[in-house]
């Protein structure tokens, strides 16, 4: 029998995502061909998205959660959180920030908290209205009626991680949650007309590379406009607490073969990589990564969404300055893009 050698595998899934050729790329452990899978990477990134590291604003205004994912801090059983809501003034303040810097997105994200439709909506009008900025929810699963009135209101994007594609696993990690209920908020953000986003944790227990295999497969299947990765981190009031840490080169190889099988996605470097022994979010640009997030929200609050621990930039004064974030821009070769970056899909062009 003749086995494809390395680089016939390699050009093969940028045309084809074989789960079997994925599954062998995920597991590869030489450092030239880990170089050549990044290499790949980056260049197939700035043919299709340019040679640019853009920005958007996080802003995380509710640490309150109705859920019990296993391996997340913000669990509702965790009564060791300090929670909190930031007040419509206090997010219109870092919509405000976020704009003085030149960033044109502004990326609201919480717990799935119990707040109303109605609050969101006027927060999102207020927004628009002040400072024209691309916006982007993070708030989990509601029902359609509020996605609908959010889009109306003026939403452009939707982030909700899959964390897995496979049932059982991801019903091994969640309680009383399911993944077809999932998918159906992913179909129904869609068919709105919000640019979608979606991700994975690499590492938490019960994942193997055949579950990453399938979830990038998934990944191309829906053509997501922004797909999120990033390591698998312990926090001390979950279930998962005595499990080990997501590997960094399991990770980053993720990161390559989702840019190279989905081509333009905006895929971030994202907090978890900066979150690890030491700031690998630059690891992150250099497999195929475009998106930094800076953190905007107040230092008092940043150190209350604990998804995982020691996350980066919870003892940062304000956000990152322009000046550090252009020189990982500058040390991944890449040129800082603030601009609203919208999706680079055919689908999303097609329907402007």
């Amino acid at each position: 029998m003749v086995y494809p050698s390395f680089d016939a595998i390699l050009q093969s899934v940028a045309t084809s995502p074989d789960l079997e050729n994925l599954e062998a790329l995920l597991c590869i452990d030489d450092t030239q061909q880990m170089e050549k899978l990044f290499s790949l990477a980056r260049n197939i990134r700035d043919v299709t998205s340019g040679k640019r590291m853009v920005l958007r604003g996080l802003v995380e205004f509710s640490n309150y959660c109705r859920n019990t994912c296993f391996y997340c801090g913000l669990n509702r059983t965790n009564a060791s959180v300090s929670r909190y809501r930031l007040s419509e003034e206090e997010i219109l303040a870092c919509a405000h920030d976020i704009a003085a810097q030149g960033i044109g997105t502004i990326v609201l994200q919480s717990g799935e908290d119990a707040f109303t439709s109605l609050y969101l909506s006027k927060i999102v009008e207020k927004i628009k209205d002040r400072y024209n900025l691309a916006l982007t929810l993070s708030v989990g699963e509601r029902p359609a009626s509020d996605y609908r009135d959010w889009k109306l209101a003026g939403a452009d994007r939707y982030l909700m991680r899959i964390e897995s594609s496979d049932k059982k696993l991801y019903e091994s990690i969640h309680q009383g949650r399911t993944l077809s209920s999932r998918i159906t908020c992913l179909d129904v953000l869609r068919d709105l007309g919000y640019q979608v986003g979606s991700g994975i944790m690499v590492g938490f227990p019960g994942q193997t590379v055949s579950h990453i295999a399938q979830d990038i497969k998934f990944f191309c299947e829906r053509d997501f406009d922004m797909i999120g990765i990033g390591p698998f981190i312990p926090h001390e009031q979950t279930p998962f607490r005595s499990s080990p840490g997501g590997d960094l080169l399991l990770t980053l190889k993720t990161i390559a073969l989702t840019r190279i099988t989905t081509k333009n996605a905006w895929i971030p470097s994202t907090t978890a990589l900066g979150s690890l022994d030491r700031d690998c979010r630059l690891d992150g640009l250099q497999a195929g990564a475009n998106v930094i997030m800076p953190n905007f929200t107040s230092l008092s609050c940043k150190k209350k969404y604990e998804i995982y621990p020691n996350k980066e930039g919870s003892n940062m004064r304000g956000s990152e300055s322009l000046a550090s974030l252009s020189s990982l821009a500058r040390s991944a070769e890449l040129v800082v893009d603030g601009s609203r970056c919208d999706s680079l899909k055919k689908s999303y062009i097609q329907n402007l």
